[in-house]
């Protein structure tokens, strides 16, 4: 019961400083960076030190889209920002695109969004190194855990399953390592289920960090709306780091395509109050609430077991007041009537 009320005051917390954000909204006023934007025709993107932006890897430039992969094996390719971040509020729009011939669960392996100290390293997270330091914002396409649990004859349960492809944040300090098995959930802010391959319509991911509060959206139906997708407050990210994007594939393939990457600065109205609690400048990325967030996601598998048994002796607990109170009843109206003989 204990541990089911301290999950619930973590959901009201993070619901309630939401509402908090959204009435903030209005106060907000963001203007394009193009120098930390990506966009066709691509002009500022090549290996010149004059450019801002520069591909590494297998990554392309063509006349429709940076593509990070083709739909071949075992490539990775990556476009990284020259020019080091030092906005304190900001917010990313990135339109992007994957495709390719597999089959649902026969490709892989995804693309990354990163904001992050480090840049132009090869590695094994969706085409970065592993243990960066900063955000990283990962489009999983293919279901590690999963097929790793069918190849063991571990069937998932309704707490573990979920729907590829599956948009996550993480947030890494340098020493903490992206669990590629377990599709990062180890080390996950948390996300939500993202259908994004081979549509006709164009797909976005929202990134927004203000007021040290990381909230991401996606507008992946056609319609024109974004939908919520993570909203953390107590994010901490240092200033001075660079936007990148990666993808990678191994033995299943897709096409990773960039459109664009459209930064903005975010100028937001603060108290004073607001202002003396973030005027400590951070040196490291961390997550204030991530042990209560870790917390909740623990106890989530076995918090539906605690609820039923907790329904259960509260419904027995109230049939022993009602049985109590009748004969309590019974008692005082048959000594009621006595009184009168």
């Amino acid at each position: 019961m204990y541990l089911i009320w301290k999950v619930t005051f973590v959901i009201i917390l993070i619901t309630t400083c939401r509402a908090f954000a959204d009435d903030d909204n209005h106060e907000m006023e963001e203007f394009l960076k193009r120098e930390h934007s990506l966009s066709k025709p691509y002009q500022g993107v090549g290996s010149s030190s004059s450019s801002h932006w520069e591909l590494m890897g297998d990554a392309m430039v063509t006349t429709e889209q940076v593509r990070l992969t083709t739909d071949m094996q075992s490539k990775q390719g990556a476009v990284w920002s020259r020019i080091p971040c030092h906005l304190r509020d900001w917010e990313l729009q990135v339109h992007f695109k994957i495709h390719g011939q597999g089959k649902k669960n026969l490709n892989g392996d995804g693309l990354a969004i990163w904001y992050t100290k480090e840049r132009m390293q090869k590695g094994p997270v969706f085409g970065n190194q592993d243990l960066f330091t900063g955000l990283g914002v990962f489009v999983d396409t293919y279901p590690n855990e999963e097929k790793h649990l069918e190849a063991q004859k571990t069937r998932y349960t309704t707490r573990t399953q979920r729907i590829f492809p599956f948009v996550l944040a993480m947030v890494g300090n340098g020493s903490i390592s992206y669990d590629h098995e377990r599709d990062g959930r180890p080390t996950e802010l948390g996300g939500c289920n993202a259908m994004v391959r081979n549509l006709n319509h164009d797909t976005f991911i929202f990134i927004r960090y203000v007021r040290r509060r990381l909230t991401i959206m996606i507008d992946i139906d056609g319609q024109h709306e974004w939908r919520d997708c993570l909203d953390i407050p107590g994010v901490r990210l240092p200033q001075g780091y660079y936007f990148g994007a990666s993808a990678v594939t191994g033995d299943l393939s897709d096409n990773h395509d960039v459109i664009s990457l459209k930064l903005y600065q975010l100028t937001v109205l603060r108290s004073e109050t607001e202002e003396k609690e973030e005027e400590d400048e951070i040196t490291l990325p961390s997550v204030d609430n991530m042990d209560l967030l870790k917390m909740g996601e623990n106890e989530e598998g076995w918090s539906s077991i605690a609820m039923f048994f907790t329904i259960l002796f509260s419904m027995l607990g109230c049939f022993l007041l009602i049985v109590v109170g009748l004969i309590v009843y019974s008692h005082w109206n048959e000594n009621r009537r006595k009184r009168f003989y």
